[in-house]
């Protein structure tokens, strides 16, 4: 079940980064949508990735 979540999660990514490569061709305008929704959803996951680890090694003491 499991394998499952992370093929469709697999396939979504995959189909986003396809709608940029054709929106940047001049695709259709579903396309473009698709393509916004795919780079807003990487600026969030690139925004949290940074947060993370900033949080994780400010807390990390100097371990003396």
């Amino acid at each position: 079940m499991v394998n499952v979540v992370l093929l469709g999660i697999l396939a979504l990514a995959v189909g986003g980064c396809v709608c940029v490569v054709w929106a940047e061709r001049g695709g259709p305008r579903w396309v473009r949508g698709v393509a916004a929704v795919t780079r807003f959803a990487g600026e969030l996951v690139s925004h949290a990735g940074k947060s993370g680890s900033s949080s994780r090694s400010s807390s990390g003491g100097d371990g003396d």
